[in-house]
């Protein structure tokens, strides 16, 4: 009996979160009092999150719910986007079905296509999927990032070009725009893409010395707009679905070490509870039809360092994130920026049954950081689901109610739509580790 309540549980879950939203996102009905707020010109800057990306892509089902989005509509705020039509840009994760091993998935290899590339001034949205600190007030294209000047060239991420369309770096263009009012949450990847690559990124996290010098360089930029600025700091990487999932479920089912390579290049018998296995590792656990391929359970067949973040890598992805935070807080305090401690506020959705942690109920939902049936995140394990972005949205609304004086009203997260994206009908079973073929995460954006 518990079995079936459980599967019964998940295939609720999962229904409604893919049920397709036919309303459309309203300003409400009347006049918000926006304190000394002036939302006549509002500007977002940051990287994927910002953006809207969910699940692996950029597609418009989703852009519609970026917190930014979110916002504007709370006040009645012009706020245009660099709409992507779905399935959006190639690799949306999306669900196929339920079976006795676990949740399948697929990436979509089509894509849709850009549909506002006209828009005849700056996108209020300058959110770029991949952009480091360094591109805020640097990169005004794809051959100026980070990413392509790190590589020399050789890696480069359109996205930059799609967005920012020659017009100048984001900052330059909420300059443009003369923006009023701007939510900055950035500095994320600095740290995630090491993190995700289980340590093995070509570049470690960004030095704190060097972040803590772009943040200044930047925050002084910005402030020469003459914005009331809100920004985010950087969550716990560690405690997000993509790391917290397969071992978690490993541990469930009675598997507490299994054979990999560390950080220093040898073969380990790896402590699940000292060591995180990434969403990457499902396809090296698991074969093409959910049997299990063996590796990870012998010496000879150790599970590659690429899907392992050990505990050494843990603390260096910890103590970057803690020293970058450090410069947000002291470095907005001193401009008189709002902050929003979204490493604080994430925390309170962690998810550890065996801790007592279970997340969060808010508006009628129960919310935390467990994979699919925790509302929070999307299919990627990384970026907040459509529901992630309200709760996201809120909190960046009560530092603007509270340092400005305004009164803007908060979302009611139950109206939105969870937004998970489905390959085709489900076929019920139960459900253990998630499935991702090998190459889901290969290009996924932070």
């Amino acid at each position: 009996m518990k079995k079936i309540l459980s599967l019964l549980s998940i295939v609720l879950v999962l229904f409604f979160a893919g049920c397709e939203d036919r309303s459309e996102l309203t300003a409400p009905s009347t006049t918000v009092n926006t304190g000394t707020a002036d939302f006549s010109s509002f500007a977002s800057i940051g990287n994927s999150i910002t953006a809207g990306y969910q699940s692996g892509s950029l597609y418009n089902s989703a852009q519609m719910y970026a917190f930014g989005n979110l916002i504007a509509k709370q006040v009645g705020a012009t706020y245009a986007y660099p709409n992507y039509s779905d399935p959006g840009t190639p690799g949306r994760i999306e669900i196929v079905n339920i079976t006795a091993t676990g949740l399948v998935t697929r990436t979509n290899t089509t894509a849709g296509t850009p549909t506002n590339t006209t828009y005849p001034k700056p996108y209020n949205n300058l959110g770029v999927p991949g952009a480091l600190l360094y591109d805020v007030v640097n990169a005004t294209s794809s051959a100026n990032s980070a990413q392509a000047l790190a590589s020399g060239g050789l890696s480069t991420n359109p996205l930059f070009d799609l967005i920012l369309r020659g017009q100048g770096s984001m900052y330059k263009q909420a300059q443009l725009q003369a923006a009023k009012v701007i939510t900055l949450w950035i500095g994320n990847n600095d740290v995630l893409g090491y993190a995700t690559s289980g340590g093995t990124s070509p570049a470690a996290p960004t030095s704190s010395l060097t972040f803590g010098g772009l943040y200044s360089q930047m925050a002084d930029s910005i402030a020469s707009i003459g914005a009331k600025v809100v920004v985010g700091n950087i969550p716990d990487v560690t405690t997000i679905p993509f790391f917290t999932t397969v071992g978690g479920q490993l541990l469930l089912a009675g598997t507490t070490r299994v054979w990999g390579v560390g950080s220093n290049g040898d073969t380990l018998l790896m402590s699940l509870t000292q060591n995180l296995l990434t969403l990457k590792a499902t396809a090296e656990l698991y074969t093409a039809t959910g049997a299990p391929s063996g590796k990870g359970f012998a010496r000879s067949l150790p599970l590659s360092s690429s899907v392992i973040l050990d505990s050494a890598e843990i603390m260096v992805a910890k103590n970057a994130t803690d020293a970058f935070n450090g410069y947000i807080s002291t470095i907005a305090s001193a401009k008189g920026w709002g902050l929003v401690d979204i490493n604080a506020i994430f925390k309170t959705f962690e998810y550890n049954p065996p801790a007592g942690k279970t997340g969060v109920t808010i508006d009628g939902i129960k919310f935390s950081a467990q994979f699919v049936l925790g509302n929070l995140f999307s299919l990627d394990g990384v970026h907040p689901s459509n529901q992630g972005h309200a709760i996201v949205a809120n909190e960046f609304i009560k530092v603007i109610n509270s340092k400005w004086s305004a009164s803007i009203p908060l979302i009611n997260v139950a109206t939105i739509p969870g937004g998970l994206p489905f390959a085709k009908s489900i076929q019920r079973s139960n459900i253990g580790i998630p499935l991702f073929p090998k190459g889901a995460f290969d290009n996924l954006l932070f």
